[in-house]
């Protein structure tokens, strides 16, 4: 079944305008100020929009390589890309109003705007799932190391998706017992953990293809491939040492 490129062009632009939306909310930084750490800054529509916009243009090309039916990826990548635009959304409104985007459970609105979030990571845990089970289910197609690329990619993001969902249960539990505060400062830990994991599906599929664009031999880049994967293999335990010495 013919591929339906134009979904693939949609995730596209939409990635490109949530980077966008990061960038321009550098420069807000840059102009407005404030605190870059905390509930509340410049720094998350910056972050989000960046990681979501790389993230949806990633999982749209590196999914090209999964065996999957092209129906069930075509509506898997526009779920993906509307959740995407959902949470960076809701993330940057709050931003401009001021006030923490999760957790914040101070007004109904401010509850609103945190269960939808919530919802949102739910979505996409659940679609990313799906397609790092198909990966692994059949092996992925393309240039030598570009299989080991996309499986542990998917590995790797599946403990970074785990990690997001302990930081939002474990803010919900201290939001919901009266330690409003603490619940903010609770993620600290595990941030290293679950920035480093997102993006494991972003690098190593991209030097799986540039390799392919060398005259190295297919045994030389499979090892290379291998070799990274080890590496940002060695890099996600020592955020979750990390993470536990610090809990």
């Amino acid at each position: 079944m013919k591929i339906p490129r134009h979904v693939d062009r949609l995730c596209h632009v939409t990635g490109l305008l949530l980077v966008l939306s990061g960038l321009v909310h550098l420069v807000v930084f840059a102009v407005d100020g404030g605190p870059w750490y905390g509930p509340v800054s410049w720094r998350k529509p910056f972050t989000f929009g960046l990681s979501f916009g790389l993230t949806l243009i990633a999982i749209t090309w590196v999914t090209s390589y999964v065996r999957v039916g092209a129906r069930t990826r075509a509506v898997l990548l526009l779920v993906f890309a509307a959740d995407c635009v959902v949470e960076v959304g809701g993330i940057t409104l709050q931003a401009w109003r001021r006030v923490p985007s999760h957790l914040n459970m101070e007004t109904p609105f401010d509850t609103a705007v945190s269960m939808m979030l919530a919802v949102g990571g739910a979505v996409l845990v659940a679609v990313l799932t799906v397609f790092a089970v198909a990966s692994f289910r059949h092996r992925p197609t393309g240039p030598a190391g570009m299989p080991l690329a996309v499986r542990s990619g998917f590995a790797v993001l599946l403990v970074g998706l785990a990690s997001g969902a302990a930081m939002i249960a474990r803010g919900v539990v201290l939001t919901r017992t009266g330690h409003q505060e603490a619940a903010y400062h609770s993620t600290a830990p595990l941030k290293p953990l679950h920035g480093v994991s997102l993006h494991a599906v972003v690098v190593l599929p991209l030097l799986a293809w540039l390799l392919s664009r060398s005259s190295w031999s297919e045994r030389t880049r499979r090892r290379v491939v291998a070799t990274a994967v080890g590496c940002y293999a060695a890099a996600v335990a020592g955020a979750g040492v990390w993470a536990v010495l610090t809990y």
